[in-house]
């Protein structure tokens, strides 16, 4: 069924076609004619199945017809657990109404407050928004909440994760009684569903795959390694040039830094992206990977979501993620819109526990493989990069 049967307005289908979008995928075509009905709904889908157009589509269509926004008022609010996240959805949002005159506006922490205070001044039609920035934003009266009719959690299982629970009911409570409610996930449980029944009345829930499940195209392999080895081993598997690009995933921010400075003196060029970068080193590090002009990008769970790269063939595990579902998102990165993907894992025996809980969850061994033939770390080679991080020599006093 093409996007035109859905009863999508001409200006968005225009958008659609010009953007190259011409069949919706399943959760689209599940979601979109029951939002446009103003049913509340629960959507389950793995990441990289289009959600963003499931639930922003409905949302431009209905506020074709509704008046402009007042004052520091807006009329859909978008929330989103991440920077990366809230941004990747504004830029979506943004093509989908480039034949309208709705406007979107995104505001999300780490950059000064008083632009997006500027933004909101004469209201919004959709603002998109990471939970925290959009309180700081209500306290100084920068946005009124009552006038929003349309709410949607996008990756809300990500935002319990980094719990945001309390910020979102505190922002539920500001808003009115009357809107239409939109929960979308990649993953379920206990209290992702305790929330939604709190928030919603009577929603309606769209499963488009096995909840916690990885896509069908994504191959997974497992590498056996001594904790010791493990970074010889990436480096090998890296320096085969097999791919032109991979997301690398580590547990902390201080191994993602330490990973850039190691790869890169053996030849590697990469850049590291976590919660202690500036948003402009964010946005600089994003920039680049997908843009082609680094082939790898180390990560924390930042990164898991908000990363929307269809061509993306490989994702690395350098650690595993300590939450098992993690895993989920991660290899989410890849394998996407019906690609094939491949996801790396390297395991050192004191994760066997974390290995067990992602198996446990995928319901599934992942495969075990061997590289026998790696080189130790100190005996790589050593690049010839000039961005590669090399000590400067002091100039030699005269005597």
């Amino acid at each position: 069924m093409p996007f035109t049967k859905l009863g999508l307005k001409p200006e968005l289908i225009q958008a659609l076609q010009e953007i190259g979008f011409h069949t919706p995928t399943e959760i689209q075509a599940k979601t979109i004619p029951l939002a446009l009905k103003q049913q509340d709904i629960i959507g389950l889908a793995q990441t990289g199945t289009g959600k963003t157009a499931a639930f922003g589509l409905p949302i431009l269509n209905q506020l074709l017809n509704a008046p402009r926004a007042a004052n520091n008022t807006c009329s859909a609010l978008i929330l989103a657990p991440t920077r990366e996240l809230a941004l990747q959805i504004f830029d979506n949002m943004k093509s989908y109404a480039k034949h309208t005159q709705i406007r979107v506006q995104c505001a999300y922490g780490g950059v000064k407050i008083n632009p997006q205070m500027m933004k909101l001044r004469s209201g919004t039609e959709v603002l998109i928004a990471t939970p925290g920035r959009l309180i700081d934003l209500h306290q100084q009266n920068a946005i009124k909440l009552h006038n929003v009719k349309y709410l949607v959690l996008d990756e809300a299982d990500r935002m319990l994760d980094m719990g945001f629970i309390h910020s979102i009911k505190q922002i539920v409570h500001l808003l009115g009684p009357q809107k239409q409610t939109l929960l979308f996930s990649a993953t379920m449980n206990s209290n992702i569903r305790k929330l939604a029944l709190q928030l919603m009345h009577k929603p309606e829930e769209i499963h488009t795959a096995a909840v916690n499940k990885t896509a069908p195209t994504v191959k997974h392999k497992l590498y056996p390694v001594d904790k010791a080895k493990k970074t010889s081993l990436l480096c090998k598997i890296l320096l085969d040039k097999q791919f032109k690009q991979a997301l690398i995933f580590t547990k902390t921010k201080h191994a993602a830094n330490k990973l850039v400075k190691t790869l890169y003196a053996n030849g590697i060029e990469s850049m590291a992206i976590h919660g202690d970068k500036t948003q402009s080193q964010r946005l600089k590090a994003l920039d680049f990977f997908k843009n082609q002009k680094i082939p790898f990008l180390i990560a924390t769970d930042i990164a898991s979501r908000g990363i929307d790269i269809n061509e993306l063939d490989l994702v690395i595990n350098y650690e595993l993620p300590q939450v098992a579902e993690d895993y989920v998102h991660r290899i989410g990165r890849t394998g996407r819109a019906g690609r094939a993907g491949l996801a790396i894992s390297l395991v050192c025996a004191d994760e066997f526990l974390q290995l067990k809980a992602i198996e446990d969850l995928l319901k599934k061994t992942i495969t075990r493989e061997e590289i026998d033939d790696f080189i130790p770390i100190h005996n790589l080679p050593i690049s010839t990069n000039p961005n590669a991080l090399k000590r400067k020599r002091r100039p030699k006093k005269s005597s």
